[in-house]
């Protein structure tokens, strides 16, 4: 108890000025928004309203003009809300953490500073050799989106932008079997005494899900196939209602296939290239006018049929069947999309501050610990370190010998 009052002692003579010190530990944050240069790429990572949440909580916010027009928001809703607009991407990347969607290009890692903030998607099956190396010059700090982690240990922006990938699949389908498209005519779902539209979902994870759920909720009739019994029975209890379900057999998933309106392909792989399963001759049978939309597309597809499509020309025709193949279908939906991104994003940010400062959040928080792919220069991800065969570093050694 005598040691216990002593500290005790020792706290009340502190003098003031040192008490004020340990109360403000905030660390006032300077954020980049640049334009996206990436083809396409309509998103942006954080709405007006976020920023003004941020500059409320005394950070300051650079955003390039126009960089947030693919998303309908304007340069007046972010400057209302206390962002500096700047018309140049130099005056941007003068900011200590730059925040933005796709991954970053040479030219725009060539306008970063020394010891900068990254906040950027990364996959490792995308990422090019030369910028890797830039950013490791650069001595940059890197996190990406796709391995970023909620409090559940869940893969956070992998499953906001799976969700609306999912759902949006599906609404694609129905417009391409409309006659608008040159389609079948079909209404997708059907009405009383038309017998309902017939799709095959592969892959039952979140995509393959809210897919589900979307068609089973317009009227269609759904199959669902994934190599995983727990992933098929997740979904089944997650959308509520009795689906067909069945794990990947090539004889039961080419005779489905062959007789069904519409299929999606959303397998994921895990590192690398997602698996090919159907095959040409396969499509080559499918009926005439099918709806093929292969959201696999970005890590090589699972169709072999399939070729990239963007949203300028999203369609091509293979044995009649249309196909559509965008990688990066989230942006067709460019508002709904950054409102998700932003609900991760913007706690983030504040967590940040509040730490005092990138380096103590990474310390304090596993599921951006989990996301950090360089750490001052020091490559941490070992997909990224296997696919180019560059020696990688324990993240967890290398902050605590910085402490």
């Amino acid at each position: 108890m005598g040691s216990i009052s002593k500290i005790a002692q020792q706290a009340m003579m502190q003098p003031q000025e040192a008490l004020m010190a340990v109360g403000k530990s905030k660390n006032s944050l300077t954020i980049g928004i640049p334009k996206e240069v990436s083809f396409q790429e309509n998103r942006i990572a954080l709405t007006p309203l976020s920023v003004a949440l941020l500059i409320e909580n005394g950070h300051k916010v650079i955003l390039e003009s126009n960089a947030g027009a693919g998303s309908n928001f304007l340069d007046q809703h972010y400057s209302e809300q206390g962002a500096l607009i700047v018309y140049s991407s130099e005056e941007v990347y003068k900011a200590d953490l730059i925040i933005k969607v796709a991954s970053p290009t040479l030219e725009e890692v060539s306008l970063m500073k020394t010891g900068q903030v990254l906040f950027s998607s990364q996959q490792p099956s995308m990422m090019d050799l030369a910028v890797l190396q830039s950013l490791i010059k650069k001595k940059v700090t890197a996190l990406s989106y796709e391995y970023l982690q909620d409090e559940g240990c869940h893969l956070t922006v992998v499953r906001a932008m799976s969700e609306i990938v999912g759902a949006t699949a599906v609404l694609i389908a129905a417009e391409y079997l409309s006659n608008v498209f040159d389609g079948k005519g079909l209404m997708l779902g059907g009405v009383t005494g038309v017998p309902p539209t017939e799709m095959v979902i592969i892959g039952a994870g979140t995509v393959g899900e809210f897919a589900a759920r979307t068609a089973i909720a317009l009227g269609a009739q759904v199959k669902v196939f994934d190599s995983s019994v727990y992933r098929l029975r997740r979904l089944q209890n997650n959308v509520g209602s009795r689906v067909f379900t069945s794990v990947i057999q090539p004889i039961v998933l080419n005779k489905a296939v062959r007789s069904c309106d519409v299929v999606i392909g959303a397998l994921r792989a895990v590192n690398g290239r997602s698996p090919c399963i159907i095959s040409e001759e396969t499509v080559s049978q499918m009926k005439p006018n099918s709806v093929l939309i292969d959201v696999s597309i970005d890590q090589g597809g699972c169709f072999e049929t399939s070729e990239v499509t963007s949203h300028d020309k999203p369609v091509f025709r293979k044995y009649d069947v249309i196909h559509y193949c965008v990688p990066n279908i989230a942006s067709r939906v460019a508002r709904t999309a950054t409102y998700a991104l932003t609900n991760i994003f913007s706690p983030i940010l504040l967590q940040i501050g509040e730490a005092g400062g990138m380096n103590k959040m990474i310390w304090a928080n596993q599921g951006i610990r989990s996301a950090i792919y360089l750490y001052q220069g020091n490559l941490t991800n070992k997909d990224m370190a296997n696919k180019f065969n560059l020696p990688a570093k324990d993240l967890d050694l290398i902050i605590v010998s910085n402490l």
